[in-house]
């Protein structure tokens, strides 16, 4: 992979490095049941504050250091508002105003964001085939999550231009798409920003304080604009916070922003395709939720786009290899052919030989 993590010092790297998508994917069925019985900005303040502490937690037993100086604490304020209200605010309200299926596609876009921004601020390197798995990668998601009756009639031009009249384009806006839409951008933004705070913090101590000053605001806000938080949660729904918060946010975000501070951000982020995947995986083996063919598509498309990416660089080698051996394969042969060219033919006279005299 393209995330410069040494199997040798650390043999689990790729399961560590697959494990935010699968806590996230996950987390996503045990929340499925608590949406209805909570607010929405409740409990993505539940989601962070608790994950915070437990972070901050860990990394005082692992001898982290506190962040320092102003600069340190700006950039985390920022990482704060950025990654935690605005992130997990527009994800919680968009999910109860839009399809999961649909929602699940716009947000789980955003890796496409980072490959841009990456490309523009670090100069990361995309290439072909990097630029070929994201269009994999967003084609098996849209496949994924979109109703198989859009996918099936796509090429039906009436059905497209149905689709994409201004009235189904002001019935997408209104339904909380767009509110998706903002999630991913701001989760794309922070995976961004992480950069920048682990050049004045510990990566790990800043993901801790950027939960707890993020998840604040959300409580604030839902003090005043929203009631009944409390009363509708049942035992069972607790059990699933619980799970959503501890690995669902402390351990996934720990881990995730942990290898965003020094990998590949491209190719860290393209594993962000696998968590429609592994909650589809899920949702069928837990809630006896039945994938489509087209759905199957998806997933196969999904895996192919992240191959893609995380090894195009040596993809692009062995494409650079194969060209270059066929340039001196073609550059050797003309050297022959005009060597042989420039060979001068040499006539040897061939004296007859005199008759033998016989006695």
């Amino acid at each position: 992979m393209q995330l410069k993590i040494s199997a040798s010092r650390l043999p689990i790297a790729p399961l560590l490095l697959i494990a935010p998508f699968f806590l996230w994917g996950t987390a996503m069925v045990a929340m499925k049941g608590v949406i209805p019985h909570t607010t929405p900005l409740f409990m993505a303040g539940v989601r962070l504050i608790p994950a915070g502490v437990l972070i901050l937690i860990a990394a005082a037993f692992m001898g982290r250091s506190q962040p320092k100086g102003w600069e340190a604490w700006l950039w985390i304020t920022l990482f704060a508002l950025v990654d935690g209200t605005l992130f997990q605010g527009f994800l919680a309200e968009g999910l109860l105003r839009t399809s999961a299926g649909l929602g699940s596609v716009m947000i789980d876009s955003q890796p496409l964001v980072v490959a841009l921004l990456s490309l523009w601020l670090f100069q990361e390197h995309i290439g072909l085939w990097g630029w070929l798995g994201l269009g994999l990668g967003i084609t098996g998601i849209s496949l994924i999550g979109l109703p198989d009756e859009w996918i099936l009639h796509f090429l039906d031009s009436d059905t497209i231009i149905e689709i994409l009249s201004a009235t189904s384009i002001q019935q997408l806006f209104t339904s909380g798409e767009w509110l998706m839409l903002l999630a991913a951008l701001s989760m794309a933004v922070g995976t961004v920003l992480i950069r920048f705070v682990s050049r004045y913090a510990d990566p790990v101590m800043a993901t801790g304080w950027h939960m707890i000053l993020g998840g604040l605001p959300l409580w604030g806000i839902s003090s005043i604009v929203e009631s009944g938080q409390l009363p509708n949660i049942v035992p069972s729904d607790w059990i699933a916070l619980s799970y959503a918060t501890v690995f669902g946010s402390a351990i996934a975000y720990g881990l995730f922003f942990y290898f965003a501070s020094s990998g590949n951000l491209t190719s860290l982020s393209s594993l962000t395709f696998l968590t429609p995947v592994f909650a589809l995986l899920f949702g069928n083996l837990l809630l006896k939720e039945v994938l489509s063919p087209v759905q199957w598509v998806g997933v196969s498309l999904t895996l192919v786009s992240i191959y893609l990416i995380n090894q195009r660089e040596t993809l692009s080698g062995a494409s650079k290899k194969v060209v270059r051996s066929e340039k001196t394969i073609t550059q050797q042969q003309q050297v022959s052919e005009a060597s042989a060219n420039k060979i001068n033919k040499v006539t040897l006279p061939v004296r007859e030989s005199e008759p033998e005299m016989l006695p």
